[in-house]
């Protein structure tokens, strides 16, 4: 059973205005023939005139959604709302009512035509985004520059950004400065600065400076073009609870059909007014007509998945929006989540006779093969001395510890203290140091062999500025409980815990370890949603109820694999997060509340004979109509 809207219909770039959709023709069409039927009346025209009116209102009015009727039956062999309001046209013109035939089918037909062409313009609101990206780009090739379609742009393309407009494609910058406006594709309404080596999205708006940006990705691949698809994707899925109402609707309306069947031939059958009961069975079967209760989630979750998707946040569809709305634990990744994410060496301490320069030579050329930010910290610290080491060779990566390989014909370890005391080297020396170290929040990285300690390195990655104001925020948005999951030490990962307002830290964890923490959490404290970078954390996001990825603007892996991808890095987006989707769900409920309110007010009256067809047909309508106009509330920001 459906209405007569398709929630997940493909949207043309350009949305048609209402007077050219033939639904929305047909039943202003259907309206004329009832004014003029209704009106004539009145002025003296005769009545089989009048009567021919309302027999070409009903049958023009109700073509649309009659025709679905005839092939939901034969072809689904299924009993659906359009189905219900044909037969009670149907049955009150056979009784002579056409007037109040032609009332239903005009009302009915123009409630489903605002409500698909609504339906619409919600899906539209995301797929206008793209007109913010430019037409043409102008392009450098073979030294010269020339102007061309943006469709025609292709990887490694060197185009130039004037001031003021808009970015063709995603890239990177080479050459100029400028402040970027990404708020297209993040929601972030602060412009970034963009200097050589950043990155540009398709849509962001250049600030006051010129830019030169080579092509990473085509138009048709770019973040907003995947951003579209990924919303309309989630548009077109279907949460819990919205496939609970139409398991329940397609048993539902043969049920009230059947219904309406006894109440038109049971009473009379004990000598009852055959003709009374037969119009209460029409405004029965009219009354109970489910369409308000089977709008109500889909157009509350398609208004708020689109709403999100405008405001950089991507949810993968109506199951996780509701999710959202029972998350009682937030468990917080810390590196590059809680933190900056850039961490940089703060210290290079070198023993037994080892000098720093050599030190750090050779664990840049362990960490080169490895994409850690940690590692990433020791090869930046190389490279800014003049460094530039050959990779290890034989490299091997030891999970969750650190790395091994050949430096010099020499068989050295990189990682965590951890490691060295699987390895059973003799840390004790040194221990002291780290542990001094790790007080003052960093985090130190060991190198060796299997037999001795050369050096420590001591890493620092800032707390994010927002960070304890979006922790604060989150426990005011409803949150109960807000976790620190890292790999990091106890100590490290204590001090910045400390400063971000956490409550509750585990640290020394494994991807494996993560994984099993968010179980443990989730039997002990409630639903967890986990926020990481959607790589790494991969596992975990994977196990919680709910897995956030922050800041893949660009990144395939995060966009594809987390349930809700934050396109920002911004901590301050999850409380809104959290908020907007229970603030969706009281809108679901409420609107469920009204239409089962409704719904049992219209049946009564029917069946008591206190409503007659066009009191039902009125109230129905209207209640679909509030419905509709509650549910696009989400389309707010």
């Amino acid at each position: 059973m459906a209405c007569s809207c398709s929630v997940s219909a493909p949207l043309p770039m350009m949305m048609p205005p209402p007077w050219k959709n033939p639904q929305v023709a047909a039943s202003s069409a259907a309206g004329v023939l009832l004014a003029l039927g209704f009106v004539g009346s009145y002025l003296g025209l005769p009545h089989a005139a009048g009567v021919l009116f309302y027999v070409a209102a009903v049958f023009i009015g109700g073509y649309y959604f009659g025709r679905e009727a005839f092939e939901e039956l034969v072809r689904e062999r299924e009993i659906g709302i359009e189905l219900l309001m044909s037969i009670a046209a149907l049955v009150a013109g056979a009784m002579g009512q056409w007037l109040e035939a032609a009332t239903l089918v005009f009302l009915y037909s123009i409630s489903e035509a605002a409500e698909g062409y609504m339906a619409e313009r919600t899906r539209h609101a995301v797929r206008a985004l793209m007109d913010l990206a430019p037409k043409t780009a102008l392009v450098r090739r073979e030294g010269q520059e020339s102007r061309i379609p943006v469709e025609q742009v292709r990887v490694r393309d060197i185009f130039i950004v004037l001031p003021g407009e808009s970015v063709a494609t995603d890239g990177e910058v080479i050459d100029g400065h400028s402040a970027v406006n990404q708020a297209p594709v993040t929601g972030e309404s602060v412009p970034v600065e963009k200097f050589p080596g950043g990155k540009v999205f398709a849509a962001s708006i250049n600030g006051e400076g010129a830019l030169t940006v080579r092509a990473t990705r085509a138009f048709a691949d770019n973040t907003l073009s995947r951003i579209i698809h990924l919303v309309e994707a989630a548009q077109a899925s279907k949460g819990r609870s919205q496939r609970f109402i139409e398991r329940f609707g397609r048993r539902y309306s043969p049920a009230v059909l059947a219904a309406g069947a006894l109440v038109a031939i049971l009473p009379p059958l004990f000598g009852l007014s055959w003709e009374e009961w037969l119009i209460r069975a029409t405004v029965f079967v009219v009354a109970a007509a489910p369409c308000a209760l089977v709008i109500s989630i889909p157009i509350t979750l398609v208004a708020a998945l689109g709403t999100a998707g405008r405001n950089g946040l991507l949810i993968k569809g109506g199951v996780h929006l509701e999710n959202l709305a029972t998350v009682k634990v937030v468990a917080l990744d810390k590196t590059g989540t809680l933190t900056v994410g850039r961490p940089e060496v703060t210290d290079v301490l070198a023993f037994g006779g080892h000098h720093e320069r050599g030190v750090l030579e050779a664990a840049a050329a362990l960490e080169s093969r490895s994409q850690h930010p940690l590692a990433q910290a020791i090869v930046r610290r190389a490279q800014a001395v003049g460094l530039e080491p050959a990779p290890a060779e034989n490299f091997r990566s030891r999970t969750g510890a650190g790395a091994q390989g050949l430096v010099g014909g020499r068989e050295l370890y990189i990682g965590s203290p951890r490691l060295f005391a699987d390895l059973n080297v003799p840390v004790a020396d040194v221990m002291e140091k780290v542990q001094q170290l790790q007080r003052q929040g960093k985090t130190v990285v060991m190198l060796g062999t299997d037999q001795e300690i050369r050096a420590l390195f001591a890493i620092s990655d800032p707390l994010r500025p927002e960070a304890a104001s979006a922790v604060a925020e989150l426990k005011r948005a409803g949150i109960e409980r807000v976790v620190m999951l890292t790999g990091d030490n106890p100590l490290a990962a204590a001090a910045i815990a400390k400063q971000a307002g956490v409550d509750e830290v585990h640290a020394e964890l494994s991807p494996e370890d993560k994984t099993r923490k968010v179980a443990e959490l989730e039997a002990k404290y409630g639903k967890v949603m986990m926020v990481g970078d959607g790589v790494n954390d991969a596992p975990a996001l994977a196990e919680a109820h709910v897995g956030l990825a922050m800041g893949v603007a660009g990144t395939d892996v995060a966009l594809e694999t987390a349930d809700v991808a934050l396109m920002s890095d911004n901590l301050a987006r999850l409380p809104y997060l959290i908020r907007f989707s229970r603030r969706t769900w009281g809108v679901v409920l409420q609107n469920l509340a009204l239409s089962v309110v409704v719904i049992g007010s219209l049946i009564a009256g029917a069946v008591t004979g206190y409503f007659t067809l066009p009191i039902a047909v009125i109230a129905h309508e209207v209640s679909e109509l509030v419905v509709i106009a509650s549910g696009l509330r989400m389309l707010r920001t």
